[in-house]
């Protein structure tokens, strides 16, 4: 059997440890900068006021994205130390713990891209017979769902506003010219009708005013000629400051003002952002 413990051991034991509460500051924002962002803000936050102080803060965040040793995350974390983020009363949490917790670089900030929710998070101005959703006509890459919108026989128009604050974007960050967005279309015909396709991509300011914009007015597909989809794609770069919102707009229609919807099909819309690597 082995020794038993006696009561002043006990006590020397606990006497010589520490805990996380009785850290310098320097240590525990350390410690706690390897916590998944969800569960700083979620329990670390809760425990006292001192490790509330310390989520609440910037250096916590910033060495969370000091752990990421990819090009993209050195690269991220030299333009988040240059143009750090101001304070917000606008969000509860900082910028940076926002950015930590939605992770909106590289991420497709479109909601319900290929139908596969229905019309939900887009705004629609039916034409015709309105929009529909359909499985695709071919299957396009890298899609989440083989699911697309389809046209009438009248223009049919869609939108989303993508709101790039809220998505986990700071504001400075979007100013410094360190960072691109690349907005994607894919759009295509029935092989049996021909159609028209209209695609505007147009970056907003806080007040929404257009600042800078993308247009694509492909070619018509006409009837017999062709079958399945193809991508329209653009990457604004040095777009300016002031930059908040991406209004997404779609247009489309069939030529033959046939009943029932054999107008443009669009699909695995995008809008990614992304750090400039110098």
């Amino acid at each position: 059997m082995g020794a038993r413990v006696s009561r002043r051991q006990r006590q020397r034991q606990r006497s010589s440890s520490m805990t996380l509460d009785q850290l310098p500051p320097e240590l525990l924002v350390q410690v706690l900068s390897h916590v998944p962002p969800h569960a700083l803000v979620t329990r670390c936050r809760l425990v006292c006021r001192i490790w509330r102080e310390v989520v609440d803060g910037l250096t916590v965040w910033l060495l969370q994205l000091a752990h990421d040793r990819s090009a993209e995350g050195r690269a991220l974390y030299a333009v988040a130390q240059r143009y750090p983020p101001s304070s917000d009363d606008e969000f509860p949490l900082c910028a940076l713990a926002r950015y930590c917790l939605r992770m909106p670089l590289g991420r497709n900030l479109i909601f319900n891209s290929c139908g596969e929710q229905g019309l939900k998070g887009w705004e629609v101005e039916h034409g015709g017979n309105g929009w529909a959703v359909e499985k695709n006509v071919t299957p396009v890459p890298g899609a989440p769902s083989q699911t697309c919108f389809v046209t009438s026989f009248e223009w049919c128009f869609k939108r989303q506003l993508v709101d790039l604050v809220m998505e986990g974007m700071w504001q400075e960050l979007l100013d410094s010219a360190h960072v691109e967005i690349c907005v994607a279309d894919w759009w295509g015909a029935r092989e049996n009708c021909s159609c028209i396709y209209r695609l505007r991509v147009r970056l907003l300011d806080t007040y929404e005013n257009e600042v800078v914009k993308f247009s694509a007015s492909p070619n018509p597909v006409l009837q017999w000629t062709e079958r399945g989809c193809r991508q329209v794609s653009h990457v604004f770069t040095n777009f300016g400051k002031g930059i908040r919102y991406v209004s997404f707009e779609q247009y489309g229609r069939d030529t033959r003002s046939w009943v029932g919807h054999y107008g443009a099909l669009v699909t695995h819309s995008s809008v990614r952002v992304r750090i400039r690597l110098f």
